[in-house]
């Protein structure tokens, strides 16, 4: 997992790496007396002008996701786009990504055709451009767990915007300006409730006739933060209630003692030893993790020995959920995953779950974060 150390490495890594496709002006650029502009504040021009020709309110909400480089993601990430606007009509909309390695990518033209997705620092100071500055702001997370990109966007991204970091916004504008933040799918247990409920509805045919795996991305050692990996663990509770069986279970990519391997284990240890196995990506889109990791040909199997090689934490390298599943006494194949390989944020219902973090952000300012005066307690 790429995994992003501090604003500073995020804002360099993206100078050094993004291709930029808007122009600047010429007159500026080809007067030998000035100094060319830099990427970064060519970026910031971009967006800011971006901002405000598509401002239209003094709201704004901007939707942060980790990233992607499949057109299937962008789709969903549009849908979401359009969905935010139709229910919060008073506010501007905007996306960004989290991921540096995404951005580049994308802006690269990896797998579809190049597209500029850009951190949320450029947005945030955008929306507190002249000519701009919103009165309200609302940062959502399209994160599925509070992890580490969360955890970047809040402590990082946002703080630093709040603070003036670089000393370069408007500090009476920011002591003023409103600042709310919206949690990832399954901050709360409330929510893992809320999401079982959706997910078992849509899937309880499946489990009728076998069982129905979930693939998370997780939290690696070290990196579990706010506890968020046991959100994997409640959802295979509540999901296994829900369904008054033993059909559910959810596993992970990264998160110890939670690999496929463990999912297997459990299966087995509930007396599940063969049959179908249904699998669904457990992220908000359907990108490299859900089309390779779980619906993938990658295949370790050693057909001499007829096993896989376990690693050191316990998990199969190099070989989809699809083929260690099948490999294992079970019918995972292109046929069973036929329309499983769909995100969350393809899902109406689960999509509607996030946007109602909005609502609850703003209801009776839970979601107000007050960075500055913090800072500033005197002011």
């Amino acid at each position: 997992m790429m995994k992003i150390k501090s604003l500073l490495l995020a804002m360099l890594t993206i100078m050094a790496g993004l291709t930029f496709t808007a122009c600047g002006d010429d007159d500026d650029n080809n007067d030998s007396n000035s100094a060319p502009k830099s990427n970064h504040d060519l970026y910031q021009e971009a967006v800011t002008n971006a901002v405000k020709s598509q401002k239209k309110h003094n709201k704004a909400i901007l939707l942060v996701a980790f990233g992607s480089t499949w057109q299937q993601a962008y789709d969903a990430f549009d849908a979401t786009v359009k969905s935010c606007k139709e229910q919060f009509p008073e506010y501007d909309v905007f996306l960004s990504f989290s991921s540096v390695i995404c951005i580049n990518r994308a802006a690269a033209g990896e797998n579809v055709a190049p597209r500029n997705f850009y951190a949320p620092s450029f947005w945030l100071n955008a929306f507190a451009a002249d000519g701009v500055k919103y009165d309200e702001i609302v940062v959502q997370s399209l994160q599925v767990i509070p992890g580490e990109e969360y955890k970047n966007v809040r402590d990082s991204y946002i703080k630093n915007f709040a603070n003036n970091f670089y000393g370069d916004l408007d500090d009476e504008y920011l002591s003023k300006v409103k600042i709310y933040l919206g949690t990832p799918l399954m901050a709360e247990r409330d929510d893992v409730t809320e999401l079982a409920k959706v997910l078992y509805e849509d899937t309880k045919d499946k489990a009728k006739d076998g069982v129905v795996a979930f693939m998370g991305h997780g939290n690696p050692e070290g990196y579990d933060y706010y506890g968020a990996n046991a959100r994997y663990t409640e959802l295979e509770e509540e999901l296994q209630k829900l369904s008054s069986s033993k059909k559910y279970y959810v596993g992970t990519v990264d998160m110890p003692e939670n690999y496929k391997t463990n999912v297997l284990d459990r299966m087995k240890e509930n007396g599940i030893k063969s049959g179908k196995v249904y699998c669904y990506p457990l992220m908000s889109i359907a990108g490299d993790h859900a089309h390779n990791d779980m619906a993938g040909d990658d295949d370790a199997w050693d057909a001499d020995k007829k096993s896989f090689e376990v690693n050191d934490e316990g998990e199969v390298e190099d070989t989809s959920w699809k083929n260690y599943f099948s490999h294992s006494g079970y019918t995972c194949d292109d046929d069973v995953l036929k329309g499983c390989v769909t995100g969350l944020l393809e899902n109406t219902k689960v999509r509607q779950l996030w946007l109602n973090h909005i609502k609850r952000a703003l209801k009776n300012d839970a979601g107000l974060l007050d960075y500055y005066h913090s800072k500033n307690p005197e002011e």
